[in-house]
């Protein structure tokens, strides 16, 4: 079980062109105070449908180890007596790569921290520089190091279609964090938000933001990539917040609240795909079997996948049933 906390931008240095993270975090509406954080965490223990195996407090939404020494220390002394008592198990901080050295590794593992996330969102310089993300490729991978080093789990944060992104750039970020081994990754398409410098630049004509379908496709071989790694990616797109969706909040870009389904959809479409066209199907009923929990993926939203693969092989029928034999990701054509 992981219970958040945002620390609300709180910690960097400048703010990115697409920045806004009350829209991305939601509005902060628990207090970081000590009685606050325990109130929190014992609330989600007690509403918990089963005991968690592990309780790990996270605090996203800034550069944590860019807060002021004195705000860290305190916040990481709040959670770190719940550990004593038992009730939480470990710490997770998001922060920027450029603010990863030694000691505030030897800080983080003083208070039980256990994960770390970088925000890395490019490997490329130039789309950091047009990003205004004030750090280097380099700088993620120094972090990296000095993290695996001292054996903290690591986690990288990548964006899809930042300014000056293309699909070779992004391609080439994918396959230097694989060479890199975080332990977990989490993707997301560009979103531009209102009130940002992204948002002026996409109304200037100056940022074109990618449409669903190429953020879909980025997506499917970056998680085709990290799956053949087996590095899991742990979220794929942002989560929705009530903020995202009132009126106006998003002035463009390929947001959808279940942008990971569209791109697991698109998988298995492909799969699919490629078992029809390897016998003659037409007018035909055929039969796909895939693991119980990938049943929906293989539907697809509204049934599109069953609509599509039917019109395209011309097809009679499609049954799709569920095998308790095969792995997820697995399809066999009956």
């Amino acid at each position: 079980m992981i219970i958040p906390f945002f620390i609300m931008n709180k910690g960097c240095p400048n703010r990115c062109v697409f920045c806004n993270v009350q829209k991305v975090a939601g509005k902060q509406r628990i207090s970081l105070t000590e009685s606050a954080i325990r109130e929190t965490v014992l609330s989600y223990i007690r509403h918990a449908r089963r005991e968690p195996d592990e309780v790990q407090v996270a605090f996203y939404g800034g550069s944590f180890t860019g807060l002021d020494r004195n705000d860290e220390i305190e916040l990481l002394g709040y959670v770190k007596g719940l550990m004593d008592e038992g009730l939480v198990h470990s710490l997770r901080v998001s922060t920027r790569p450029d603010y990863i050295d030694e000691e505030q590794c030897d800080l983080l593992r003083s208070f039980g921290v256990k994960t770390v996330e970088l925000g890395a969102q490019s490997m490329v310089d130039k789309v950091l520089e047009l990003s205004g993300r004030g750090h280097s490729a380099a700088d993620t991978e120094r972090a990296l190091k000095i993290l695996k080093i001292r054996d903290f789990a690591t986690g990288i944060h990548l964006m899809v279609g930042l300014p000056g992104d293309n699909r070779d750039k992004f391609t080439y970020t994918i396959n230097r964090c694989v060479d890199l081994k975080p332990d977990t990754v989490r993707i997301h398409p560009t979103i531009v938000f209102e009130n940002t410098a992204l948002a002026r630049a996409c109304r200037e004509g100056r940022y074109k933001p990618l449409s669903m379908t190429e953020a879909v496709d980025a997506c499917k071989y970056a998680l085709k990539r990290f799956s053949s790694a087996n590095i899991p990616v742990i979220r794929l797109g942002l989560q929705t917040t009530s903020e995202m969706e009132a009126a106006g909040s998003i002035v463009a870009g390929p947001f959808h609240p279940a942008f990971h389904a569209l791109v697991e959809e698109s998988i298995f479409y492909d799969r699919a795909c490629d078992l029809l066209s390897q016998r003659n199907v037409a007018g035909k009923t055929v039969t796909l079997a895939v693991s119980s929990r990938d049943i929906s993926y293989m539907h697809g939203q509204k049934n599109g996948n069953i609509k599509k693969l039917t019109d395209r092989f011309q097809l009679n029928k499609i049954h799709v049933i569920p095998n308790a034999e095969l792995q997820r990701g697995a399809m066999i054509l009956i």
